[in-house]
């Protein structure tokens, strides 16, 4: 199997992505993006080239991963000829068959994570989706998979699309209320270190336990006293209050219909 990638993106998937395949051996002859800086930043830590051209994008590449925001295939894709190389997309809620138009060989490798550029990860411990248009393309996404993790599995767009949903709230969201408990401490001068064992704990529990098992706290019970006096505090933040009243709500409701 030859190991010729070029990378059409250089953010934060992509520069975790492309260094552990580095890592494992695999060549990465070129990075593209639209930013010289990020591109360049990449680059160097893979000691490869990198363009910002678009005509300039290699040709002679075996695997084509792309890790460009859903919004930017269109755009940048159709002007690139991939001559039915192998061509990858890295996101949960675009479908296979987005690709269709690119190549004759096409595939999803999907690791599902969050990723910061100057964060370090443990590649080996990360779920990793494909899907592909061909039982070739497929055996030879896994064992590109395999290859950086010990958790591979194949997964349709649809269902795909489903855990990236999920991940969202999962992620995404909670890191949102981080960031508003957060700007409630910081304003009565509380450090948000002050969570970290509470949400440590929170994580722990829900390895062992499942997640409707480990709610706590007022909303499940709609304690309207403790509740109001949230919501009087939050006053100064209308935008929170709101999330916090349709949340509380939302707790409420499932746990009544169980």
């Amino acid at each position: 199997m030859s190991h010729r990638f070029v990378f059409i993106g250089a953010g934060n998937l992509a520069t975790h992505l492309a260094g552990v395949l580095k890592e494992k051996g695999f060549s990465i002859e070129q990075v593209y993006s639209r930013s010289e800086k990020s591109a360049k930043l990449l680059a160097e830590k893979l000691q490869t080239k990198y363009t910002t051209s678009i005509q300039n994008i290699f040709t002679d590449a075996v695997v084509y991963f792309v890790a460009l925001k859903d919004s930017a295939f269109e755009e940048i894709l159709t002007q690139i000829n991939f001559q039915n190389k192998l061509l990858v997309h890295c996101s949960g809620s675009m479908p296979l068959a987005c690709l269709e138009k690119y190549s004759e060989n096409i595939g999803v490798f999907y690791p599902l994570q969050t990723f910061s550029k100057n964060r370090n990860i443990d590649f080996s411990e990360i779920p990793v989706f494909v899907e592909a248009n061909s039982p070739e393309n497929e055996k030879r996404l896994i064992q590109i998979a395999e290859k950086i993790s010990g958790r591979v599995s194949v997964l349709n767009s649809e269902k795909r699309l489903n855990l990236h949903t999920s991940a969202v709230f999962a992620c995404n969201f909670v890191n949102h209320f981080y960031t508003i408990a957060a700007e409630v401490l910081k304003s009565k001068e509380i450090p948000f270190e002050v969570l970290n064992p509470l949400i440590l704990e929170t994580a722990r529990k829900v390895q062992e336990l499942e997640p409707a098992l480990a709610q706590t706290g007022p909303a499940v019970r709609f304690d309207e006293n403790v509740i109001s006096k949230h919501l009087e505090t939050l006053q100064p933040y209308p935008e929170f209050q709101k999330l916090y009243r349709l949340v509380s709500e939302s707790i409420y409701k499932f746990y009544q219909n169980r």
